[in-house]
């Protein structure tokens, strides 16, 4: 199952703007390493969960994977056929809204840092913005 809230206020909500920079969750709280977002944009859960999967198969499940972000903003689509107007189109799938210098994933625990980095690596060809492994 992808990660979605369990309750929210508000169906449907606007996307707005993507700020450049992030300067509040920019740094380590509890693993060694990390992967932080270089630019910013919206990642899908299904991307998020992705790369936590393609991440745990390459540290073999011996470390611990930290996730620092949650898709809270539903996206909505509309069918392509359909004709201008007619209100905002249904729900299509959760996002998260990322700002370049937001700490996406953390990883301890692993003894070899060779095994860690291609792992933050491998995620992060999941994911459709560019990221920086840092310690």
């Amino acid at each position: 199952m992808f990660l979605q809230p369990k309750k929210v206020k508000f169906k449907k909500v606007r996307k707005g703007k993507l700020v450049k920079l992030e300067f509040k969750s920019n740094v380590l709280k509890f693993g060694t390493i990390g992967l932080k977002a270089a630019e910013s944009g919206i990642i899908h859960a299904r991307q998020i969960e992705a790369c936590r999967q393609a991440m745990s198969r390459k540290i073999k499940k011996k470390g611990k994977i930290w996730i620092r972000i949650f898709p809270d903003i539903p996206i909505t689509a509309k069918p392509i056929s359909a004709r201008m107007g007619k209100g905002k189109g249904a729900l299509s799938h959760w996002g998260a809204r990322v700002r370049g210098g937001t700490v996406l994933f953390e990883i301890c625990g692993v003894q070899d840092p060779k095994v860690t980095m291609d792992a933050l690596r491998t995620g992060s060809a999941k994911l459709p913005v560019k990221t920086k492994v840092f310690k």
